[in-house]
């Protein structure tokens, strides 16, 4: 996810070394390899989406995370220089407007969704990131500069809807809802009181929940369906809804998901992840309405 992402970069170079992605002066094999990639899925998009019309997600790495795990030359990650991580922002925002650009022309019927995975965001804020010798930890981020950074990424999706991605424990809800952005996408199981509180604040103000309800987790990270009752998917979020006051009917504009990402899942598996989450959706709208 960092490589696909690092490729969308706009004069901002990359390489693969040991330690992971880092950023250089000059574009080589890494990055050649990066955008022949990208180019490939786009020709792929456009032979399998050919006449579609409707939603179309696509997905990028935010800026904290990317500035959490890209290396600056003497290997360090790019947060610890200030200069850096804007230049990394300001190439990110540009990168996505000419990815959705060219997503667009390819698929014109669609409407662009932009999901911004942000998993690192946490830790850069708590300052729980280590640093290259593993020694010290890296100074923590001030919430509003994080808060102005994804602000620019998410302006950067212009007509697009946007929705920003944590399936980590203590999601930054605040932070996220006054970036700009038009829904949360988070691990519901994750979430104690405190956090249903979050984001029921988080709904009131206009900004809609994408609840990650199947577990992606773990050495199964999915029971096909018809072993379960996909009422019991959907209850302990029926649940906490209705524990924080949020009106029943506000529930026909939740989203359901993954709880995370389906790398290293099978065709299959995902394939059955993926009908999973629409019949839990039936099983909420059924909740929802009774």
């Amino acid at each position: 996810m960092i490589g696909r992402t690092a490729g969308l970069l706009v004069e901002l170079p990359v390489d693969l070394q040991p330690s992971g992605w880092r950023l250089v002066d000059r574009p080589g094999r890494d990055a050649a390899r990066t955008s022949a990639l990208i180019r490939g899925d786009l020709d792929e998009l456009a032979e399998a989406f050919d006449g579609y019309a409707g939603s179309l997600k696509v997905q990028v790495v935010g800026p904290w995370t990317m500035a959490a795990q890209l290396r600056v030359h003497r290997g360090e990650r790019v947060l610890v220089d200030a200069g850096a991580v804007r230049e990394l922002t300001m190439s990110l925002a540009a990168g996505v407007a000419v990815h959705l650009d060219a997503v667009q022309r390819l698929v014109p019927g669609a409407e662009l969704v932009l999901q911004i995975d942000e998993p690192m965001l946490p830790d850069v804020l708590a300052g729980e990131l280590a640093t290259s010798s593993g020694f010290g930890r890296l100074p923590v981020v001030d919430p509003a500069e994080a808060r102005r950074g994804l602000s620019e990424v998410v302006g950067a999706a212009g007509g697009a809807s946007t929705v920003v991605h944590c399936c980590a424990p203590l999601v930054p809800l605040p932070l996220l809802r006054q970036s700009g952005v038009n829904a949360v996408a988070l691990d519901t199981s994750l979430l104690g009181v405190a956090g249903w509180e979050s984001v029921a604040a988080t709904i009131e103000a206009g900004v809609a929940l994408w609840a990650g309800v199947i577990r992606t987790g773990g050495s199964h990270p999915f029971e096909e369906p018809g072993r379960h009752d996909h009422h019991q998917r959907v209850e302990p979020l029926v649940r906490a809804w209705r524990a924080v006051g949020l009106p029943v009917a506000g529930l026909n504009d939740v989203v359901l998901t993954p709880a995370c990402g389906l790398t290293g899942w099978s065709p299959q598996q995902a394939r059955a992840a993926q009908q999973g989450i629409v019949d839990a959706a039936g099983a909420l709208t059924a909740l929802a309405t009774a």
